[in-house]
């Protein structure tokens, strides 16, 4: 069979069936993705962000809404969309099931299958965050929006899932600790219990970011970064971790497995640094923005676990896709965008913008106009190794990445047809 039928065929079927005799829906191509934020009054038309996605080749999209204008602009891109159910919809959506149907009708069906939805997230950060009214609604708005896209017939297209901040654990640390607050157990479980039935991951926001701000006596910059550090050994897993990122993504399967639900998929719905920040966030720099994002990048190309969960890909979406100037709070909260508002780069991570920047490039040593990807695998071969990725197959897939994010389109078909079109393949997966 050709490469190209097979892939064809392979693509068709994105999803496959669960355990339980229900369809899972993969709502997340690859693993990586971005958070596609509005709260500004200067950020690029939703047309022009359909261009800047498709140029840097970020497929996955999560918005926090259902904005039309999105919707359209997003009909035929290719790209696929993670919509919102908005916390404000919540209490009566778990009150009043027709609601929760009208917003299905009128928020997804009419757009599909030309805007490629592929899941909604019924609110966001919502257990832990205070309101127990909203808390006590978040499961029925959940059943009651999978009940609308049941009904439309929409259950093999459409993921449902929600959003968890760090607020729904009481301790992280060291991973394997990590359990749900007492006081969030009765709303989590019962929902854990429903998305384990319809096959649905648990979504969760990881701030490395926020975890050092927190306690910076007591946490390594470099192991919050990415960079070599001395790591973290956990005494009851006799695991090391050598990033804060794949730590707390652990401690979240940690939570799973002592309530129950060891074998559901932990997907990251939000993570990312800011590049400035108050007096007090002296660590939201450029530098360090540019160095967690890059870092986080190449580790998420990897495609591999984590070291509790090593044969389950991590996927993550970044947050965020532009600095948002309209977002209220600590002046971090409105500059963790990998994109200025006019559409150029906010610092240089090897995506490309849609106008040019003024942003340092990625690798000052390297002469001007040298763009290879085996000149960026070269300069940075010492990072490569100090995160444990030389492996063959990782070799094979840093290569195939590079060369796909830097544009070299005709030496990409080159290199797939050296390494085989099994090879390619398990990177579609």
């Amino acid at each position: 069979m050709e490469i190209s039928h097979f892939v064809y065929w392979l693509l068709l079927f994105y999803f496959v069936a669960s355990p339980n005799g229900l369809v899972t829906v993969h709502a997340f191509t690859g693993s990586y993705g971005i958070n596609y934020g509005r709260i500004a009054n200067n950020i690029p038309s939703p047309e022009s962000v359909v261009t800047l996605l498709k140029k840097a080749m970020i497929k996955n999209v999560r918005i926090y809404d259902a904005d039309r204008s999105v919707l359209e602009a997003f009909r035929g891109s290719g790209l696929e969309l993670v919509v919102n159910v908005p916390n404000e919809f919540l209490k009566d959506m778990s009150a009043n099931e027709d609601r929760a149907t009208s917003w299905v009708k009128d928020n997804v069906q009419p757009y599909l299958p030309e805007t490629p939805i592929r899941g909604i997230t019924v609110g966001n950060e919502v257990l832990g965050g205070g309101d127990q009214e909203l808390e006590e609604a978040l499961l029925g708005a959940v059943k009651n929006i999978y009940k609308a896209v049941d009904k439309l017939g929409l259950t093999h297209l459409i993921q449902i899932s929600t959003a968890h901040s760090q607020a729904v654990f009481s301790n992280s640390y060291p991973p394997s600790s990590c359990i749900f607050r007492e006081n969030i157990v009765q709303y989590m479980k019962p929902l854990l219990q429903f998305f384990s039935q319809i096959g649905s991951p648990f979504f969760i926001n990881i701030y490395p970011f926020l975890a050092y701000m927190s306690d910076p006596e007591h946490i390594n910059l470099n192991y919050a970064l990415f960079e070599p550090n001395p790591g973290v050994h956990d005494p009851k897993t006799k695991l090391h971790y050598d990033n804060m990122f794949d730590a707390q993504v652990d401690a979240s399967y940690a939570a799973l497995q002592d309530a129950g639900f060891k074998h559901m998929e932990v997907i990251v719905s939000e993570t990312g640094w800011a590049s400035h920040g108050d007096e007090n966030e002296a660590v939201a720099t450029p530098q360090h923005a540019r160095t967690y994002n890059f870092n986080l990048r190449k580790r998420l190309a990897l495609k591999k676990g984590t070291p509790f969960r090593p044969h389950i890909m991590v996927r993550a979406y970044v947050f965020a896709l532009f600095n948002e100037n309209l977002k209220p709070g600590a002046t971090s909260e409105r500059n963790f965008g990998l994109f200025k508002p006019d559409g150029s780069i906010s610092y240089d991570i090897g995506f490309p913008g849609i106008k040019s920047s003024s942003a340092p490039p990625a690798f000052p040593h390297l002469k001007a106009g040298v763009s290879s990807p085996l000149f960026f695998f070269y300069v940075n071969f010492n990072k490569f190794r100090s995160l444990h990725v030389l492996g063959t197959e990782s070799v094979r897939v840093m290569i195939y990445y590079l060369l796909r994010s830097q544009g070299h389109m005709f030496w990409l078909g080159v290199y797939m047809s050296i390494v085989g079109y099994r090879f390619v393949v398990r990177l579609c997966l």
